[in-house]
């Protein structure tokens, strides 16, 4: 999975964290391409928004001083949580194309099990209408998907929801869009020493 360039933010404490042991601005953001989770500090004065797309990238930032590190699912606020599948589901539409690919290029995972079975609200007879379509003629949005496949679920939302499922499970077997989840921290607050210590890798 390739490193983020940008990210989300899905909650910022202009206070910090109460059991941090540093008091600092932190902000807890989701990348757009692996959707890797992190916190972040902000550079000095900068008061972050929820839903604000920022860089995190390895060239100057303009709002972010660096990354603290990697958290898991376990580690979101409530307030993070809160936003999670609705900024996913964003995510997604922005990014259709990457989605649509999926499932026109999509394959079996086992001789008995396709990758389209990951997918929340999606069996064997959705999974062979999709098969069956897409060898007409590939599909060219969501929209088109919905018409041609008999009571087809939304699949943005059924994405987003496999997405979750990848970030909130680290011992999942395939991480079809994720990048695979770090694991909860122990300790200092939240963050272990060595990954306090590895500011900037996302």
């Amino acid at each position: 999975m390739p490193g983020e360039d940008f990210a989300v933010v899905l909650d910022f404490l202009a206070k910090g964290k109460p059991n941090s042991f540093k008091s600092e601005p932190v902000a807890q953001v989701i990348g757009t391409k692996s959707f890797t989770l992190l916190e972040v500090v902000p550079k000095e004065g900068i008061a972050l928004k929820i839903s604000e797309q920022v860089y995190i990238g390895k060239d100057s930032r303009d709002k972010i001083e660096y990354i603290r590190g990697r958290i898991a699912y376990k580690d979101l606020t409530n307030n993070a949580i809160a936003e999670l599948e609705k900024t996913i589901q964003k995510l997604v539409l922005d990014d259709r194309q990457r989605f649509l690919d999926f499932f026109n290029t999509s394959g079996s995972i086992t001789i008995k099990r396709h990758q389209l079975e990951l997918l929340p609200g999606l069996g064997k007879k959705h999974m062979m209408d999709i098969l069956s379509e897409r060898q007409k003629k590939p599909f060219e949005s969501f929209e088109e998907m919905e018409q041609r496949v008999k009571l087809m679920p939304n699949p943005a939302k059924i994405i987003a929801k496999r997405i979750i499922e990848e970030l909130e499970n680290p011992d999942e077997k395939h991480f079809l869009f994720c990048r695979p989840p770090a694991s909860p921290k122990q300790g200092f607050g939240g963050f272990n020493r060595r990954e306090f210590s590895r500011r900037d890798n996302s």
